[in-house]
């Protein structure tokens, strides 16, 4: 089975099923009946059009649910509007399936829960690391997600705010996850640019292609976590680096500046710089109060204090880490880099060894734990 074929095809199928005036909810139960049915009978008889498959029997599913439950006119009806027998028309439905799931009605919590849940692929537990919640309460938000949009009409588009926060997320987990949605998040995102005249849509293109380009030098042998200042930079895609930073550009001049505009700024000054010690973080932190300034995020803060330390000095940066709640998951990470800068490496030891405890993946954990070894080591008289 290709199960990247098959994540593939899945927003396509519920797509289809939408048109034909299927309910979300309903259409997604359908699609994943079918999908069942797939895992059964592909590897023996694959089908020679795996969509077309998919949708007669997602269809036929639907059907079967609608009969189960509507009245005898209702059933008729149902039977009468089915499509004729042919082949499915090749259209890409997951843009608009990514803007159907931003439902008016939905808080963006549960929109962007159902969509990366439905549209993006992702596992329930995958949301629930990237909200960091647990998973029985991600599990709830999507059900109710569910329930509260069966049965309605799903003809108004949600709003676009909404859907880049989707597509931000769906990038984040492609780019450090367990599966490789990156690519499909830039592919959506170039689609959206297409379609619309918003400089954030273009800023968050930016985003996603400048963090893509350091991609091939984000982890080493084994999966081993390569921190931004070590990375070998002629490893970089300086294709996609000048292509995100020309879409950037032309983005700022329009003065209408957003928080995704403006990450997108941070990442084109790593870019630029040849080497680490050659970055600019003067205006790295410039860019982070502006980004605070818009958005008034506790991450965002995190993240400006690692910026001020390398500007100003580790006090200075420990002084912007002391406004930061240090219940953040990255806050020992942080603190620890601060302190062994500024000298205190008993102190850093420890915060490091902290960090590696509280971390949400492997690849993170060894790094922190070979941090904390390193910096023990460093204390050996």
């Amino acid at each position: 089975m290709n199960e990247s074929l098959l994540r593939e095809l899945v927003p396509a199928v519920i797509g289809v099923l939408v048109r034909r005036g299927a309910d979300f909810a309903s259409a997604e139960d359908a699609v994943q009946e079918a999908l069942v049915r797939a895992l059964d009978t592909w590897p023996d008889d694959p089908p020679r059009d795996p969509k077309a498959w998919l949708v007669a029997v997602a269809w036929r599913r639907f059907l079967d649910a609608a009969r189960a439950e509507a009245s005898r006119r209702g059933r008729e009806l149902a039977v009468d509007a089915e499509p004729p027998a042919g082949p499915v028309p090749a259209s890409d439905d997951t843009l608009r399936l990514y803007f159907l799931c931003a439902h008016p009605t939905l808080p963006p919590a549960s929109a962007v829960a159902l969509t990366l849940r439905a549209v993006g692929g992702l596992t329930t537990r995958q949301i629930a690391t990237a909200h960091l919640v647990p998973e029985a309460t991600m599990a709830q938000r999507i059900s109710r997600a569910k329930r509260r949009i069966a049965g309605l009409p799903l003809d108004r588009p949600g709003d676009l705010g909404t859907v880049l926060r989707v597509l931000y997320l769906v990038f984040n987990e492609g780019y450090s996850g367990e599966l490789d949605l990156a690519a499909e998040a830039i592919r959506l995102t170039r689609q959206l640019a297409a379609l619309t005249d918003e400089p954030e849509v273009d800023g968050l293109l930016a985003l996603m292609l400048l963090h893509h380009a350091r991609r091939a030098s984000r982890t080493g042998p084994g999966g081993r976590l390569v921190p931004l200042g070590e990375q070998d930079r002629a490893r970089w895609d300086t294709d996609l680096i000048a292509e995100g930073v020309a879409i950037l550009q032309a983005a700022l001049v329009r003065d209408r500046l957003g928080e995704y505009q403006a990450q997108a700024a941070i990442a084109a000054l790593h870019a630029d710089a040849r080497s680490a010690a050659e970055t600019d973080w003067v205006q790295i932190v410039e860019w982070y109060d502006e980004l605070l300034r818009l958005t008034g995020s506790p991450v965002v803060r995190l993240n400006r204090a690692v910026a001020v330390g390398e500007a100003d000095g580790p006090r200075a940066g420990l002084a912007a880490l002391a406004e930061v709640n240090p219940d953040l998951p990255r806050y020992p990470a942080v603190a620890a880099h601060l302190y062994e800068r500024a000298g205190d490496l008993d102190r850093a030891a420890a915060l490091y060894a902290e960090a590696a405890h509280a971390a949400t993946s492997v690849p993170e954990r060894d790094h922190l734990t070979r941090e904390a070894a390193r910096v023990r080591h460093l204390l050996r008289p």
